[in-house]
């Protein structure tokens, strides 16, 4: 499921994509943050570091929850959340309403976790390219993905994640296709290759800039 050195966006928002030991580890993860038990999700996450992350939601859930944006809203010790960002947790992920874990802390009073929380942009790009680019990304993922994304009701990535990637990569696995999306920030633009395992010749590669998606090569994979 993962690709090594590389951050992971798991895209499956809905019950059944995964199998059922995953969706319970999912379950339980959610379920041990909701309720501030975080020696628990630490224990999770350790048990099984390729099924699980800090940056899981409940499947089928309506609140786009993670461990980090239920630490802001319990105001869990700030120990906590450095673990949390150590594991991974990205500070610019939203819920489904739109907050970040910064946003959640500061609306809930625990000022203390404000500067811990504050997202930092390692590789900043304006708010219209950032939604303009995603705006790209988006459809081209559902174009190569040959339907799988709206089969499974697929929520794909926020680009402004990868603007506080260190190394701004990110690895979307889809569910069917045997393969999925590599894509990273480069100067500005996205690369984003795809391809399928069980297809040969399958392999695509992208630039997008906000004007443009423009086919690089194909036929490599």
């Amino acid at each position: 499921m993962t690709m090594p050195h590389t951050a992971e966006w798991s895209a499956a928002t809905t019950r059944g994509t995964y199998r059922a030991e995953v969706e319970d580890l999912r379950d339980a993860l959610a379920d041990a943050a909701r309720d501030g038990r975080w020696s628990r999700v630490f224990e999770l996450i350790a048990s099984a570091p390729h099924w699980i992350s800090a940056n899981d939601t409940r499947l089928g859930g309506p609140s786009g929850y993670t461990p980090l944006h239920q630490a802001a809203w319990h105001g869990a010790d700030g120990e906590v959340v450095t673990r949390l960002l150590g594991l991974g947790a990205w500070r610019t992920l939203r819920t489904s309403s739109g907050e970040r874990a910064v946003d959640i802390a500061a609306a809930r009073g625990h000022a203390r976790l404000l500067d811990r929380l504050r997202p930092v942009a390692h590789h900043p790009l304006p708010p219209a390219t950032v939604a303009a680019v995603e705006r790209r990304l988006h459809a081209l993922m559902q174009e190569d993905s040959h339907g799988l994304v709206a089969k499974h009701r697929l929520k794909l990535p926020p680009v402004e994640i990868l603007t506080e990637l260190a190394d701004p990569k990110l690895w979307v696995p889809v569910p069917g296709m045997y393969g999925g999306f590599k894509i990273r920030l480069e100067d500005g633009a996205l690369i984003v290759e795809s391809w399928s395992r069980v297809v040969g010749g399958s392999g695509r590669r992208h630039r997008i800039t906000p004007d443009a998606t423009t086919l690089l090569a194909e036929g490599f994979v």
